[in-house]
């Protein structure tokens, strides 16, 4: 793209979306612009990934045509008031801020802006994240399908209806640090049984990378592959059966609704 991209923001999340990008040769890193305070943090940048920087947010606005928010949500809107007088008309804002719905970035602007609000997920750090995609009706189609390619270059991406923000947060945004624990379990039981830590560990992640791309990569429900390694009164299915009986399946269902109902009151 010959289009500058602009973040305002330099910490872990805008890195691994600044690797996806660069990598995936969809904006080339001199047509990358960060803004940030910490000029540490930009020296670390312009080394790691030859972008340009500055300390000044408004340059970032002025030459950017689609900028990125990556910043904490206690600081959006103190970004946000320091650049809205700079935003161009065509411009296309772009916010990671978690709970900051469309409306409220929109009130802050006290303009018409086009606004896309994302939820990305720290998988993103090793290209395998997944985001979460709303828009305002200023957003056209053609900059919708823009926004998808970006986010695509670090992992999945999917379009969603804002109201189901909330849901995203409980079922993608935090849902990493359930599957940590289940990992982290999962080698405990190894270790247990007498397996070395780091063997327990890395055939636990390995298993659990395997089993979510059979998911995504066959289309089969996960109830159908779960019966596949089932058989008749074997290891798997008595595995399977003290699972239900400590009540797995229950605790994660209202994992997801307390997380859920969390975001919704942040």
């Amino acid at each position: 793209m010959e289009e500058t991209l602009g973040f305002i923001g330099g910490g872990n999340m805008a890195q691994a979306m600044m690797a996806g990008i660069i990598d995936s040769k969809i904006f080339s890193p001199e047509n990358i612009i960060v803004g940030d305070l910490n000029k540490d943090s930009l020296k670390v940048l312009e080394k790691n990934y030859g972008v340009n920087t500055t300390t000044d947010n408004n340059e970032v606005v002025r030459k950017a045509q689609i900028v990125i928010l990556a910043v904490k949500p206690h600081i959006c809107d103190i970004v946000i008031d320091q650049i809205k007088d700079n935003v161009k008309k065509d411009t296309l804002i772009i916010s990671i801020a978690a709970g900051k719905k469309i409306s409220q970035l929109e009130e802050r602007f006290e303009r018409d802006v086009k606004l896309i609000r994302v939820m990305p997920n720290t998988p993103a750090l090793v290209g395998k994240g997944m985001s979460a995609i709303s828009s305002n009706e200023r957003v056209s189609e053609g900059e919708l399908k823009e926004v998808l390619e970006i986010f695509e270059s670090f992992g999945e991406a999917e379009l969603i209806e804002e109201k189901l923000m909330d849901v995203v947060t409980g079922i993608s945004g935090s849902s990493p640090a359930y599957v940590y624990m289940f990992i982290e379990a999962l080698a405990d039981g190894g270790v247990l049984e007498g397996m070395p830590r780091d063997k327990a560990y890395k055939m636990a992640a390995a298993t659990v990378l395997g089993s979510a791309q059979m998911v995504l990569k066959t289309g089969k429900h996960p109830g159908e592959l779960k019966d596949m390694v089932c058989s008749p009164g074997g290891t798997t299915i008595e595995a399977v059966s003290i699972l239900e009986n400590k009540g797995l399946r229950s605790a994660m269902i209202e994992a997801v609704r307390g997380c859920v109902k969390k975001s919704k009151e942040l």
